[in-house]
């Protein structure tokens, strides 16, 4: 048994996806577009949303696909934990994905981490950001 993470968005799947991959060091494994389904053409406003997404990030699996706007709902509740292996690797993700989205627990030291972080990106994926202390 396998546990995957998988998003919802609203038009931007694979806006959010190529971010993930040049920023966070991900890699896409598929992106399946509507108008490449067998049998299916885009819709009449042009739009091509993602029907399926698979990336590998930070040693698992996230899935990703478009849902229609009037379906989709802001993440509330969950956010993907990313641990990173340093304070500067925080701070270097931290500016990335806080960059048009909104941070909720700016970029701090605490006395678990030396560096901790919430926030929602551009893309309206909700992350908790943690460098920990070393475990004594």
């Amino acid at each position: 048994m396998k546990l995957f993470t998988h998003l919802n968005f609203s038009g931007n799947c694979a806006q959010a996806f190529h971010y993930y991959e040049q920023n966070l060091g991900g890699k896409i494994h598929m992106l399946m577009k509507q108008s490449e389904a067998p049998g299916a053409s885009r819709n009449s406003e042009g739009e091509d949303p993602v029907l399926h997404a698979r990336m590998e990030l930070g040693g698992t699996v996230l899935i990703g696909n478009d849902v229609l706007p009037d379906h989709h709902q802001p993440m509330r509740s969950v956010y993907l934990h990313l641990g990173v292996d340093s304070a500067e690797g925080a701070e270097r993700i931290y500016s990335l994905l806080v960059k048009g989205g909104e941070a909720y627990i700016p970029l701090q030291e605490t006395f678990f981490a030396s560096r901790f972080s919430h926030l929602r990106d551009q893309f309206g994926t909700l992350w908790t950001l943690i460098h920990e202390r070393p475990m004594s």
